[in-house]
């Protein structure tokens, strides 16, 4: 599941960018934005925005 930039939410602090070991995330419009070509799903993005601008969608279980 390739994470999702909320961009309302978003501060432009860069922080995703540091952690993402492909590179894969770069500044448009001074907001962070993740080139799904590159993008690798590891979510490390994720787990250091401290906003909570990124999102990634997990598929719900059946087996609740």
């Amino acid at each position: 599941m390739i994470p999702r930039i909320n961009e309302g939410l978003c501060t432009g602090c860069k922080s995703c960018i540091e952690v993402c070991p492909p590179q894969a995330i770069c500044m448009k419009d001074e907001k962070a934005f993740i080139d799904q070509e590159f993008c690798e799903e590891c979510g490390f993005c994720a787990a250091e925005c401290s906003a909570g601008a990124i999102e990634i969608d997990f598929p719900i279980s059946a087996n609740k």
